[in-house]
């Protein structure tokens, strides 16, 4: 049987039921690297140079440690998810890049996903399918499966109110508390542990409920998306803007905490956006900003100066 490594890290939590799904149909086996570890981020940290965000540093990290364990490494090229609405470059040449930086690294399993050049993703869906059978029905078959257990998997998240480590890796994250925290950004930040110091769990040990982009509707996120920014511009905006607004406007938090890698410049933005919002709004918002040198002492006091401002507030 073919094993097909799996990076855990950037559009892992994201997407990764749908990837499951599509090659368990065809007859693969998935190969998921360990969670992100310091030896994980350290051997991806020396292989690319200092400007390249840290996500992407954590990513060549875990293809790293996938080697020797698997025939194939799943590196997606996603362009675009929706018309007229780009995605970052780090995404667009993401294979190029582990290439060139992990030389020794097994063949890649590419797809460009470019919902703007449907027939281009049509034949390179069937592309990838083709390293596993040359039936294109079974390919097709597959295809519907895959996207039938991402319209699953999001559901799931906004009726039961879970995050993706919830689904995913069985973790069980408590909903009671004092206080209610709004968690935004990107998923490669806000449930990879390592990366974040375990921002999730130092919350909840606070006594603070934590509410994520993933319990919010798609229509939700895009109306608040419309209203702050005029629409999207970059692929997963509205996970940011979108649900930060969401929480903002609702008022159904005592607070909104985003989250953002070090150098991003769409973050950048984005984060600006909500700042601005949430002053108009009057409502309590903080943004950290992460990388490979971010102290977790630092992060700790930051976190605990915010909630106890916020219940102060109250």
């Amino acid at each position: 049987m073919v094993k097909v490594g799996i990076p855990r890290a950037l559009l892992y939590y994201e997407y990764y039921p749908m990837w499951r799904a599509f090659f368990d149909a065809l007859g693969a086996e998935l190969v998921v690297s360990e969670s992100t570890t310091k030896d994980v981020a350290a051997s991806g940290v020396a292989r690319v140079t200092a400007e390249t965000c840290f996500p992407v540093k954590i990513f060549m990290g875990h293809v790293i440690s996938l080697i020797g364990k698997c025939d194939f490494i799943f590196v997606p090229a996603v362009r675009s998810m929706e018309e007229k609405v780009h995605n970052c470059s780090k995404f667009l040449g993401l294979p190029d890049m582990t290439r060139a930086v992990i030389p020794e690294c097994p063949p890649l399993l590419e797809v460009d996903i470019d919902m703007e050049k449907k027939r281009e993703l049509y034949s390179s869906v069937y592309a990838l399918g083709r390293h596993f059978t040359w039936n294109p029905l079974k390919v097709r078959r597959a295809a519907k499966l895959a996207l039938q257990s991402h319209g699953e998997y999001k559901a799931r998240m906004v009726r039961e109110g879970k995050t993706p480590s919830e689904v995913l890796e069985g973790k069980s994250e408590q909903r009671d508390g004092s206080s209610s925290v709004a968690l935004v950004g990107h998923p490669y930040l806000l449930y990879d542990d390592y990366v974040n110091h375990r921002l999730i769990s130092r919350l909840e040990g606070q006594g603070v409920i934590v509410l994520t982009p993933e319990m919010v509707s798609q229509a939700d996120m895009k109306q608040a998306t419309h209203e702050l920014a005029g629409g999207s511009y970059w692929t997963y905006e509205d996970e940011v803007i979108g649900a930060g607004g969401y929480y903002i406007k609702k008022g159904v938090v005592d607070g909104v905490i985003s989250v953002m890698a070090f150098g991003c410049g769409p973050d950048s933005v984005m984060m600006h956006i909500l700042d601005r919002y949430a002053r108009r709004e009057r409502r309590p918002y903080t943004c950290l900003t992460l990388d490979e040198h971010t102290a977790e002492a630092g992060l700790a006091t930051r976190v605990e100066a915010f909630i106890d401002m916020v219940r102060k507030r109250r």
